[in-house]
């Protein structure tokens, strides 16, 4: 009998076939996600230097809902995190949606990103 692997193990997989062609640049960083139960993270990611541009998430100050988990939180999410990337010069990034489906909390964050100016 063939032992059932986990949703997360499925994700892990998944994501590890994403990377291999996804690359984020210092002028077109790794736009990268990663949600748990209760939050949802994003971070812009520089793969040539290894170092995290810019971030945003549920638990950061500047975030101001009261809920964390769900659809609304991941739209703000992706607004600040636009944000943050204009800020700092990036209109262009890469979407490493972090082997999850492109669905729900992670669609919400994309679309909000990029109505907020981001290009991916």
């Amino acid at each position: 009998m063939i032992a059932k692997q986990d949703k997360n193990a499925v994700r892990k997989k998944r994501h590890t076939r994403m990377r291999r062609n996804l690359f984020g640049t210092e002028s077109r960083p790794r736009l990268n996600v990663y949600r748990s139960n209760k939050h949802i993270y994003a971070q812009l990611i520089d793969d040539i230097n290894g170092v995290t541009v810019a971030s945003a998430s549920t638990v950061d100050k500047e975030f101001d809902l009261d809920t964390t988990g769900n659809v609304e939180a991941a739209k703000k999410v992706g607004e600040i995190v636009a944000k943050r990337a204009l800020d700092k010069g990036f209109k262009s990034v890469v979407f490493d949606r972090g082997g999850y489906l492109y669905h729900g909390r992670v669609k919400a964050l994309a679309d909000s990103a990029r109505e907020a100016g981001l290009e991916f």
